[in-house]
């Protein structure tokens, strides 16, 4: 296992009124592949630590990396980290970690990127890291949210994505006005027109809460995507993984 490395706040950006993004400076960082998490320790002055597991959202990089934390009211570590946690400040963190959920960077093969809520995060790392590398592999991404005030990194996931990259946006309660889609689920229809044919065979990675995971899934096999290349990641409270 990684050893624990310090981490500190050098700056931060707000993606929503409580999804916060965390630019950490983390000497002596070597990098990371597209899809990878961090473990993210905070130590109380008595002693007492809590642990929670993020990931990456930034491309690849020395000495620093991002994470996108959103607020669990009820949790540990993220009112911490989204209200209280200012530039200077430190925590320890060990990685990078994961080696399924990665996207191969050396692949001209077509992909398909569907997140629900804050696991938008990795794949939002995914398109950057072609971005730096130059990849021009073929992308779609699906992005489920509830309502527009809840899109986070609204300037990137857009036309500013670059050429190759198709950003579709499924809002779930509230669209904006003028929305030709409504407000409902990603469905398999949107999945089919939205994404990429089985026949392109496209890495399809697919991240959010358990339920969102686990229908996109049955809708990818439902439309003949091979389960091979189905690449399936859970998050749990507080933006985490």
């Amino acid at each position: 296992m990684a050893p624990w490395t310090p981490a500190t706040l050098e700056t931060d950006r707000w993606e929503t009124p409580t999804a916060r993004t965390l630019v950490l400076s983390v000497p002596g960082w070597t990098g990371h592949r597209p899809g990878q998490h961090v473990d993210l320790r905070l130590r109380a002055p008595d002693g007492y630590t809590a642990e929670r597991s993020y990931s990456i959202a930034s491309a690849s990089g020395p000495d620093r990396l991002e994470i996108t934390v959103q607020l669990d009211p009820d949790g540990e570590v993220s009112p911490y980290l989204v209200h209280d946690f200012t530039p200077g400040d430190q925590v320890e963190l060990r990685g990078p970690l994961g080696g399924w959920f990665i996207w191969d960077t050396t692949s001209p093969d077509p992909v398909v990127l569907i997140g629900g809520g804050s696991g938008i995060v990795p794949l939002a790392g995914m398109v950057r890291e072609r971005r730096r590398t130059g990849n021009r592999a073929l992308f779609r991404l699906l992005y489920s949210l509830r309502t527009p005030d809840d899109r986070y990194y609204r300037t990137e996931l857009g036309p500013a994505a670059g050429p190759g990259v198709d950003v579709f946006l499924a809002y779930t309660r509230t669209a904006p006005p003028g929305s030709a889609r409504g407000p409902k689920r990603l469905s398999v229809a949107d999945l089919n027109t939205h994404g990429l044919p089985a026949e392109l065979t496209p890495v399809c990675f697919v991240c959010g809460p358990t339920p969102f995971v686990e229908t996109v899934a049955d809708g990818l096999l439902a439309l003949g995507h091979d389960p091979h290349r189905i690449r399936t990641e859970r998050y749990g409270s507080g933006g985490g993984r």
